[in-house]
């Protein structure tokens, strides 16, 4: 009975478990976006005679390649990563067992995929946020907290549903901080080299992760500036680590290139180049610079003001981030004013980046989906912040930080109740802007008392489409889209909720354990 205590003592195991607990609960057994499913669709042409894009998918998705072959126009990495669940998910979907559901939806390789690899990430975010607050010098009970609200009050919650590549590209990056920062502090070469193959492998989702990794490199130039370093010891460090980084990075920037020829032809080109081509084939009248034709201004206030976008809305940790630098920029450790400064560095490059572009959106997600990787890199940090200098941050401020964290957990939770299209559709009805979270709000609540009709939320262009309709109108969990589909046995479907309101049950006591570290200060916490 110790051992099980002092097991469940274990800061790691229970962020593991708890993790774990909240991708399994939050699952739909969908992919989440047409992206995501273009990207299986890829991974799986790897190891079958299948093609990447079908030839009925074009002229709305693909674009032409090498031997007029169709091919999707992103990155390798997600693919890469969908690659191991795809092939395990396939032979599954095979079995006897499943002869009767083959073809219903959601399908049984695509429940495979979306549980593992998204339970996967989640486990392995928790830890490296632990792990680099931990290095930073946050006691063992702020990391805990840091972590748990990474998690629960930040997109990441949405996107670790919603399988887009944010939450990927979101752990890569993070371990390339962790790593790369453990290096600065201890000189391991080992670390240097996986935080830097961390970065290089975001280079195979977006090539404009290279931010990420200039934002990496930022954030150790001034922890040293900060700490006062000498000039000898800063070219010094910058020598270990252009030597040991240098060639990762162009490692994976030569990977990358390799399968740009693969597709197209050619070393120099992006994907940006081909779809352009091709939408200028389909639409004649699309201006000279597209896709890069949007006002800067539209784009670049866009993330921060729209109340269909802004960052503040979706992250309101961000806030809390801002108000700690404010009022408390003195108090802050060299490291820490490193790591603020380069994370949001970060978030106005992204911003900056992707003002001009066409969909600077992110078009299709929750938020800004272009942008909310880097926003919960800064956000991350505000709670342990917080906590720190809570004998501090009284008042005012303390009643501020309060209300951000009870709004930012009851948006993310929001965010998973519903298929994210539902507002989008809904806005492109009842007109732009609008004010989505209140409106996700406003829908929870018409669904529950089955008001929808009734209060003017379903529009026509969710009947447009019955299966986007179909998504739409149950609540986003696995147990109720198989409900709502219809064609999974009702054993199946019974068994389904019993699973998930086990797993509900069992995140509420490790959430609560975690909880259990924070305030028995007293006692050692392993």
């Amino acid at each position: 009975m110790g051992n099980r205590s002092a097991w469940l003592r274990n800061p790691k195991v229970l962020l593991a478990l708890t993790a774990t607990l909240l991708a399994f609960v939050v699952q739909s057994g969908e992919l989440g976006s047409a992206d995501t499913m273009h990207r299986l669709q890829t991974a799986h042409s790897f190891w079958t005679s299948e093609p990447p894009v079908f030839p009925n998918e074009y002229p709305e998705f693909g674009v032409h390649g090498r031997g007029g072959k169709l091919y999707d126009w992103y990155g390798i990495g997600q693919p890469l990563l969908l690659l191991p669940a795809d092939i395990v998910g396939t032979y599954i979907e095979k079995l006897p067992i499943f002869a009767g559901y083959s073809g219903s939806d959601p399908t049984v390789r695509n429940i495979f995929v979306t549980y593992t690899t998204n339970i996967l990430i989640s486990i392995f975010t928790a830890l490296v946020c632990f792990r680099f607050l931990r290095l930073l010098e946050f006691s063992t009970r702020e990391s805990v907290a840091g972590a748990l609200a990474l998690l629960f009050c930040t997109t990441h919650l949405h996107y670790t549903q919603n399988m887009m590549e944010n939450n990927f590209i979101f752990l890569l990056t993070l371990a390339g901080f962790s790593f790369q920062y453990e290096w600065l502090r201890g000189g391991s070469a080992r670390a240097l080299l996986s935080g830097s193959a961390a970065f290089g492998f975001n280079l195979l989702i977006r090539l404009t992760t290279g931010l990420d990794l200039i934002a990496g490199a930022t954030f150790l130039a001034l922890t040293l500036w900060f700490a006062r370093e000498e000039r000898q010891q800063l070219r010094k460090r910058f020598v270990t680590y252009a030597t040991i980084a240098g060639p990762v990075y162009l490692f994976f920037l030569l990977i990358d290139r390799l399968y740009q020829f693969y597709r197209f032809g050619t070393w120099t080109d992006t994907y940006v180049h081909y779809f352009a081509l091709e939408h200028r084939l389909q639409d004649p009248t699309l201006p000279p610079n597209y896709p890069w034709e949007t006002p800067f201004h539209v784009g670049f206030f866009g993330p921060l003001l729209s109340p269909e976008k802004s960052i503040f809305l979706f992250d309101p940790l961000i806030i809390l981030t801002i108000v700690i630098i404010v009022v408390g920029w003195k108090r802050l450790s060299p490291q820490i004013k490193a790591y603020l400064a380069a994370s949001l560095f970060l978030v106005l490059a992204c911003i900056c980046l992707y003002a001009h572009y066409t969909v600077w959106s992110g078009n299709f997600a929750w938020g800004d989906r272009y942008v909310s990787t880097a926003v919960e890199l800064a956000a991350l940090i505000s709670v342990p912040i917080l906590l720190r200098y809570r004998g501090e941050l009284v008042g005012t401020v303390w009643n501020i930080a309060v209300v951000l964290i009870a709004a930012s957990l009851l948006i993310q939770i929001a965010s998973l109740m519903f298929w994210l299209p539902l507002e989008i559709y809904q806005a492109d009805d009842l007109g732009h802007p609008q004010w989505i979270v209140w409106l996700r709000l406003k829908n929870i609540a018409a669904f529950a008392l089955g008001k929808m009709d009734a209060w003017g939320l379903i529009t026509d262009s969710m009947k447009y489409d019955q299966w986007d309709y179909q998504h739409i109108t149950t609540w986003n969990f696995l147990p109720f889209v198989l409900r709502k589909m219809g064609a999974a046995p009702t054993r199946v479907v019974n068994l389904a909720f019993a699973a998930w309101i086990t797993g509900v049950v069992v995140l509420g006591y490790f959430v609560f354990a975690c909880g259990r570290i924070y305030h028995n200060k007293g006692r050692k916490v392993e």
